[in-house]
């Protein structure tokens, strides 16, 4: 319920910010900024309509009249193109264009490369409170290897989706190590996992572990899970439940 009440707002919010919240882990991240992107673009949408007709009837028309009474040489017959062109230069004009882009991207992104970006406004203000205060951030993202920044993040998002496509679908490979409460599992799959960020927990048959780390495999399966098993009757506020569609196989050590 979180994930589409409170969901979109706070996906506006950039992703240290969202990784703060007592609620972060509540809220299905993807679904809740594909539905903030797409709110961002209509409403966007219906702000540069509303714009534009009060624009064009109201403050461009009568500049461009008041240009004439000055002694503008304007032909009256071009007095809507004038106004039209008045309107399209105008910062408010750009500043709603850009918001609807961004919507439109945010969207797209999250929806089909699992990238779930905050506004640019919002990005940009917590990148210069960082640099005055002298932090450094390091992230859960950026630990497991994910890109901070909006564009190249995107980018480079695609550009994964196109390769996981070129490779063969292989179900995924377990690969367990160490005894008792050391034990660790290792999930070897073809595909990223969406919502599998640490320090998430996740239920794998009846035992549930700590996902502590996500990093880089090799083909076909690039993409590496490390849990950590947790001790009877500890677990987080959420729970990913692992229930693969194919029966994963074991890897021998």
């Amino acid at each position: 319920m979180l994930t589409y009440l409170l969901g979109p707002l706070l996906a506006l919010l950039p992703r240290r910010w969202r990784c703060m919240l007592p609620v972060g882990e509540s809220i299905q991240w993807r679904r809740a900024t594909v539905l903030s992107g797409f709110a961002e673009s209509v409403i966007t949408l219906m702000a540069i309509i509303y714009w534009y007709s009060y624009s064009v009837t109201h403050w461009a028309e009568d500049a461009v009249y008041a240009a004439i009474r000055a002694g503008a040489r304007i032909d009256p017959n071009a007095v809507g193109l004038a106004a039209l062109a008045l309107w399209a230069t105008h910062p408010l004009t750009w500043a709603i264009a850009f918001a609807g882009i961004e919507g439109a991207v945010r969207l797209v992104s999250a929806a089909f490369t699992e990238t779930n970006l905050g506004i640019l406004p919002l990005f940009l203000l917590d990148k210069i409170i960082l640099k005055l205060s002298g932090r450094t951030e390091q992230s859960a993202a950026r630990a497991a290897g994910y890109s901070e920044g909006n564009f190249s993040s995107c980018v480079g998002a695609i550009r994964e989706k196109s390769m996981v496509r070129r490779l063969s679908q292989v179900p995924d490979e377990l690969f367990f190590s160490g005894s008792g409460p050391d034990e660790i599992l290792e999930i070897r799959a073809c595909g990223r996992k969406a919502d599998w960020n640490p320090p998430r927990t996740v239920r794998y048959q009846d035992t549930f572990y700590r996902l502590e780390a996500c990093t880089d495999g090799m083909p076909p399966r690039q993409f590496r899970y490390t849990l950590r098993k947790l001790p009877a009757g500890m677990m987080g506020r959420t729970v990913l439940v692992y229930s693969p569609e194919e029966t994963p196989v074991l890897a021998k050590g």
